[in-house]
């Protein structure tokens, strides 16, 4: 079975944003990138865990610029057996997802794989936009996966319980928790990754559908406000007159 996982970077959760050009543009200075970690730790993972009770291949696939290789690599060093960088800089969703669908289909994936959103714009957008462009099914949020044949078997979390489902491959499902556990890679992956094919392939055309128009941080937050607990009244009176949640 070939197993494609889309793989995202995205900034370390400590890194300070800002913008520049008008707050037009992210601002990457002193920004430290990782593995978006829904796409490492349940769909590579999960991928992984796949491959080694099934057999097949495991092959990451980002859209991005060269400066993206060194993250491409320590998704390497967890296992993959190779990477495919789409050369273009990933402009929205859409871009990106047109771009892993035309690489899936002419490859022959049996199983496409995303993490659930990436940390960055939590948008959830591209695992469904790779399926219609495959014309394949789609499952989002998956909590479970197991494969048998060319039937995937599937678990995702709903309101009030599990939804399980059958669904025939090629197939493409976004991981939520649940699907896998972490993998810390180890010092022989780690050294494997550095001569693994990261293979670079140009990227389709595809129609511009949206533009940046521009960025803001959030508000800052405000002080806190300590209340002395046998003042009831104080505090009904904030909530109501100035949180105006009441």
């Amino acid at each position: 079975m070939k197993i494609l996982v889309c793989i995202s970077k995205s900034p370390d959760t400590t890194s300070k944003i800002a913008f520049t050009d008008g707050n037009t543009k992210f601002d990457e200075n002193g920004v430290q990138y990782i593995v978006n970690p829904y796409d490492e730790w349940y769909a590579l993972v999960r991928a992984l865990e796949l491959k080694e009770t099934g057999g097949g291949s495991v092959t990451i696939c980002t859209v991005g610029t060269a400066t993206d290789d060194a993250v491409i690599r320590k998704a390497l060093a967890i296992g993959a057996d190779e990477a495919v960088r789409i050369d273009a800089e990933p402009k929205d969703a859409y871009f990106t997802a047109m771009q892993i669908a035309a690489y899936a289909k002419d490859n022959g994936f049996d199983l496409v794989l995303t993490g659930k959103e990436t940390i960055n714009y939590n948008g959830s957008q591209v695992g469904g936009m790779v399926a219609e462009a495959m014309d394949a099914p789609f499952l989002s949020l998956a909590s479970k996966l197991e494969i048998a044949g060319s039937t995937a078997s599937v678990e995702l979390e709903i309101v009030g319980g599990i939804q399980a489902c059958d669904v025939q491959l090629p197939a493409v499902i976004s991981c939520a928790k649940g699907m896998a556990e972490q993998r810390i890679p180890n010092m022989r992956g780690i050294m494997a990754a550095r001569t693994k094919p990261l293979n670079v392939v140009a990227p389709v055309e595809v129609e511009d559908l949206t533009s940046f128009v521009n960025y803001d941080l959030p508000p800052a937050k405000s002080s806190c406000k300590m209340i002395n607990p046998e003042n009831m009244e104080e505090l009904v009176d904030l909530l109501h007159n100035e949180a105006k949640v009441i």
